[in-house]
């Protein structure tokens, strides 16, 4: 039973995530990097001594609770009699603890309160280049986990509060943009510190058995949510299979199964019979395949509830080892968002039938990772834009899809602004757009997008990969699927053609390229939509008159504006 009055307790756990919001926000206001500053691709949280999750900002879902492994990590291989104050680590080893792939780095800080280890400040975010076959550091095409960059297997980059030199130039060496990428790091750890003093604040003004304490409380109580919760969902074993199509490496369709298993004290998520591991970067390590796991759990069982150990704990994840979700060197994992994705994807398809309440139809899924990059006209020097693209959500039992809203593994992040994109990178953005086909239903899916670049500067090159490509996002209870994702190059000649997959392809200053997110899953029958609503869709822009009357049923005199209500009574 706690000691610590219950005010007491709150103001230290909110302390204690405030430490995280104040790290996070530290790095995004210092960052020199558009995909930390302007995206988010990043997060923050903070551990206990033995690296179990007490809180993690709001970021990159795909990060959830990897600060966790991160910290472990550190612990597996030092043991705590090696770790000292004023040390901080790095890693993105995918197959240790960092869980990703390889430009997302994870810096690691012990906090030390009177000579004892308290906790751990964590924070993981994407840098824009770490060296590889590729500008950009992933790539589409890479066969190994070493055509992807510099690995940095749990090293420490300040010893004792020294900082290590010899890694620094290690890194700059690797790195294409090392102005930018050691910009990064020393923004990445400058947070970590803001993070250490605020914890150190709570110890001082509290005292260490009040703070520990509270910790415990926060896993203790982590854990009776989430049970309460487990308590008032489905019971069984449910099923579903899907399918990766990325078409990497000419490596078309990946099978993904899972078999679902809710108890009142258990999540079982078990994937077994999904394929194997392939030479193509779309796997992704146990650890990515966690964390996969985590955000599915956490929008299903609690989506308000804290992230923290004690809530993940009868989270369990069973990916037999060799498989696309538990992949190990030198299996490469650039693009891992994409099995990540479709992990999360074919439980919510599992779920779909028992909890309609909770669970739309399917999004656009992909996160369409975008480079766009080369050597920069204006100053001879290599630029990277590097960006996700936002598209289309299922609709749900009582409401329309999102539109243009990031994938589900992106959470907290944003596109680019077109405004920053045209300052910082030789392009010009001509449209940022609604794409208009999406899954019809009595709840209509949401819009993807379509945003196209074109190249200013005499040479680029474009790397981008889109699973939901040959198979749209499915449909519920009678809704129609969704369109798929496809990113098309336009030549100044005239030549065009849309792909899932672009690794690396040479761009001219003319050529444009083009996003094309699709519209997620409809929901429920489409005749049974309001009439007066398929009207406004069309008024709207978002649906053709061809499209009311062949999809909902509903005949649109476009002469007069008006709903032909007597044609409409006969195909209704």
């Amino acid at each position: 039973m706690s000691q610590v009055d219950p005010f007491t307790r709150e103001n230290i756990a909110q302390g204690l995530l405030a430490a995280a919001d104040e790290m996070f926000y530290t790095w995004g206001r210092t960052s020199q990097s558009t995909i930390i500053y302007e995206v988010l691709d990043y997060a923050c949280g903070l551990t206990d001594a033995e690296g179990n999750l007490i809180g993690q900002a709001n970021g990159a879902t795909m990060f959830l609770g990897a600060v966790t492994f991160s910290a472990k990590a550190m612990l597996n291989k030092f043991g705590k009699d090696k770790i000292k104050p004023g040390d901080i680590f790095l890693t993105n080893d995918p197959f240790t603890g960092s869980g990703t792939h390889l430009c997302d780095v994870a810096a690691v800080l012990p906090i030390f309160y009177q000579g004892e280890l308290m906790a751990f400040a964590v924070n993981k975010g994407h840098w824009n280049e770490i060296g590889g076959k590729n500008l950009g550091s992933w790539s589409t095409d890479a066969t190994e986990i070493f055509q992807e960059g510099l690995q940095l297997p749990d090293v420490r980059i300040y010893d004792g509060g020294v900082f290590n030199e010899a890694v620094r130039d290690i890194i700059a060496a690797n790195s294409r943009t090392p102005e930018m990428t050691l910009g990064d790091l020393y923004a990445q750890t400058a947070a970590l510190r803001v993070a250490e003093a605020r914890v150190l604040e709570l110890f001082g003004k509290y005292g260490r058995d009040q703070v520990l304490d509270s910790i415990r409380f926060i896993l203790d109580n982590g854990r009776k949510m989430a049970l309460l919760e487990l308590a008032k969902m489905p019971k069984g074993v449910f099923y579903a299979e899907d399918v990766l199509d990325t078409d990497a490496n000419g490596i078309e369709d990946i099978p993904v199964k899972v078999k679902v298993t809710i108890t009142d004290d258990s999540f079982e998520c078990d994937f077994s019979g999904t394929g194997p591991a392939a030479f193509a970067p779309v796997n992704c390590s146990f650890f990515g395949a966690q964390s996969g796991a985590r955000i599915i759990y956490q929008a299903l069982v609690s989506p308000h509830t804290p992230a923290n150990d004690g809530f993940y704990s009868p989270l369990k994840v069973i990916a037999p080892e060799g498989c696309i979700f538990n992949a190990s060197s030198p299996y490469p994992v650039s693009c891992d968002w994409e099995p990540i994705q479709i992990l999360t994807d074919v439980v919510l398809k599992a779920l779909a039938p028992v909890m309609p309440e909770r669970i739309p139809a399917g999004h656009f899924l992909s996160i369409i990772g975008t480079i766009i990059g080369g050597v920069d006209d204006r100053d001879g020097r290599p630029f990277v834009l590097c960006e996700p693209q936002a598209g289309g959500w299922g609709a749900g039992y009582n409401k329309d899809g999102e539109r243009g809203l990031v994938a589900i593994c992106d959470g907290e992040t944003f596109v680019i602004p077109v405004e920053v994109c045209e300052l910082r990178y030789p392009v010009r953005v001509e449209q940022f757009a609604l794409n208009p086909k999406v899954g019809a239903g009595r709840y209509i899916g949401g819009h993807g997008l379509i945003r196209d670049y074109r190249i200013l500067n005499s040479h680029a090159a474009l790397t981008t990969m889109a699973s939901r490509h040959k198979y749209a996002p499915w449909g519920l209870n009678g809704g129609k699927d969704g369109s798929p994702n496809v990113v098309e190059v336009h030549r100044r000649d005239g030549g065009a053609e849309g792909r899932a997959t672009w690794s690396h392809e040479p761009l001219d200053q003319g050529d444009l390229v083009r996003f094309v997110s699709g519209g997620g899953g409809g929901y429920g029958d489409p005749k049974q939509r309001p009439v007066e609503q398929v009207f406004r869709d069309w008024r709207d822009g978002y649906i053709t008159a061809r499209e009311a009357e062949q999809d909902f049923g509903v005949a649109i005199d476009t002469e007069n504006r008006r709903v032909d209500a007597e044609k409409t009574a006969g195909l209704r």
